[in-house]
C-alpha cells in the first residue's frame, strides 16, 4: 500500500529511550537482508531465506507499510526489524520483531515490542495486539509473557506448532 493511502493512525516512527523505530531506509537494507539470511535469526521462522527471494525483498523493504527499523539513538544502527500489521489475525493487530543475534539479551525487542503496545493503545484503543511465535521458540515466549501476554491460541502454520499471544493494554 503507497504511503499515501495509510490510515491516519500509521505511525511514522515510534521513539523508546534507547531506540528509534522507523520505517526502512535504503541505507537499512543491508541488516535487513542479514535478518532473512542469519541461521540464528531464523531458526525459528522456517529457516534462512533463499537469495533469490532475498534479492526480490530488498527493494520492497524501503518504505514498505508496517516494516520498521529498530535503531539503536546513541548511534544509527539497526539492531532489529519491527513488523505492525493492523487486521492480521482476524481484525486484530499483529506485531512481529526480529533482532540481529549481537543485539540479543539487551532489552531492544522489549522495548519495541512495549512500543507498539502504546502506541496501538492511544492510535486505536482497544484495538487488540497479538503476537505469534513457534511454540519451540522459548526466548520469545518468555520475552512476550514477561510482558503480561496471554497464551490464547495454538496451531500448526508453515509445518510447525505456533502459539498466538494477546499483549495486555499498557498500564497506566
Amino acid at each position: 500500500m503507497p504511503a499515501t493511502s495509510r490510515p491516519t493512525w500509521w505511525p511514522r516512527t515510534l521513539t523508546t529511550r534507547r531506540l528509534l523505530l522507523r520505517p526502512v531506509e535504503p541505507g537499512d537494507v543491508p541488516a535487513h537482508s542479514r535478518l532473512w539470511t542469519d541461521a540464528e535469526v531464523r531458526r525459528h521462522l522456517g529457516g534462512p531465506v533463499d537469495a533469490e527471494v532475498v534479492r526480490a525483498r530488498e527493494p520492497l523493504c524501503v518504505g514498505a507499510q508496517g516494516l520498521l527499523s529498530a535503531v539503536r539513538r546513541a548511534d544509527g544502527r539497526v539492531v532489529g526489524s519491527v513488523l505492525v500489521e493492523p487486521d492480521a489475525r482476524d481484525g486484530r493487530t499483529e506485531v512481529s520483531y526480529q533482532l540481529l543475534p549481537e543485539h540479543w539479551g539487551h532489552g531492544y525487542a522489549r522495548e519495541a515490542v512495549t512500543a507498539v503496545a502504546d502506541w496501538v493503545e492511544v492510535a486505536v484503543p482497544g484495538r487488540d495486539l497479538v503476537a505469534v511465535t513457534q511454540e519451540a521458540n522459548t526466548r520469545s515466549r518468555r520475552l512476550l509473557e514477561g510482558l503480561g501476554a496471554v497464551l490464547v491460541d495454538r496451531f500448526v502454520e508453515f509445518g510447525s506448532p505456533q502459539v498466538l499471544y494477546r499483549l495486555p493494554p499498557p498500564a497506566r
